[in-house]
């Protein structure tokens, strides 16, 4: 992926190959949601045709954890979409690449491996809670 240091100096074939890496993140997060709607719906369904009682049945505690994990997976990935939507957005407006914190440049190695990203590892680090 090519991406760019800087939205000013972005070239159209750079901003091409960041929409087509940006729109390739949301097909896949889509497909990840319906798979996950998918398993979801399985456990639902599969625990509809048993009388299961999630504290007192031995396989209850396994088939409510399955179900946060799965339920929680795909609120993520639903996040995820968000962030991409919002990315392509930025991306439109020439936004795309600067630090929502400090204005900077966000480094190309950062948007390789977070192409959603909002903000530098600077910024990001100091977001978070230690």
């Amino acid at each position: 992926m090519n991406t760019f240091s800087s939205p000013e100096r972005a070239g159209r074939g750079d901003r091409a190959c960041v929409r087509e890496r940006l729109e390739a993140e949301r097909r896949d997060t889509d497909a990840r949601i319906t798979a996950l709607r998918g398993d979801f719906e399985g456990i639902v369904e599969a625990n509809a045709l048993v009388a299961v009682d999630d504290e007192h049945d031995p396989e209850g505690a396994s088939t409510a954890f399955e179900r946060a994990h799965v339920a929680s997976l795909l609120a993520q990935a639903l996040v995820h979409l968000d962030e991409v939507g919002r990315a392509l957005e930025r991306l439109e407006r020439g936004a795309y690449g600067c630090c929502e914190g400090c204005g900077e440049p966000i480094p190309p190695g950062r948007l390789e491996v977070r192409p959603a990203a909002t903000t530098c590892v600077r910024c990001a680090a100091a977001r978070t809670p230690r």
